[in-house]
């Protein structure tokens, strides 16, 4: 299901340009309306339902109305962004709350080296991939 503003929370980022949802989201779906300085989806349908905007919005404004078959009705998924971690909130139709906290990264930004076990890049000319530097080709 789509995101959703509530609009009584939205600040509109209190007034920038470009609103932390505007500037989240991968589709370009988050719009502000300058006139209300409310941001809205300008089309659900087109939703990929990442939830970037969710966890992206300062004053938690927006929510995703989740499948049935996933959370029952009435309840809601809410994840919350902190520097190091995402809190999600499970609210379930009977009124129970459960809380899962996870960590955004568990190794320090900049000590993964993704190339550390790779081959030296090969001859750009090379039908092979950067994987297969070492490889023959087969003979057919």
């Amino acid at each position: 299901m789509p995101t959703f503003v509530h609009t009584e929370k939205c600040d509109g980022c209190k007034g920038g340009q470009v609103t932390a949802c505007m500037y989240i989201c991968p589709h370009d779906l988050m719009k502000l309306d300058v006139a209300r300085m409310k941001a809205y989806n300008q089309e659900p349908d087109q939703c990929w339902e990442c939830q970037c905007c969710v966890k992206a919005c300062p004053q938690q404004a927006i929510e995703v109305r989740s499948f049935q078959d996933w959370v029952p009705m009435g309840g809601a998924v809410i994840p919350m962004r902190t520097d190091n971690s995402i809190m999600w909130t499970i609210k379930f139709r009977d009124g129970e709350v459960k809380r899962f906290k996870f960590p955004n990264r568990t190794t320090p930004v900049g000590s993964i080296d993704p190339y550390a076990d790779k081959p030296p890049a090969g001859d750009l000319d090379s039908p092979l991939l950067f994987t297969e530097a070492n490889q023959r080709l087969p003979v057919i």
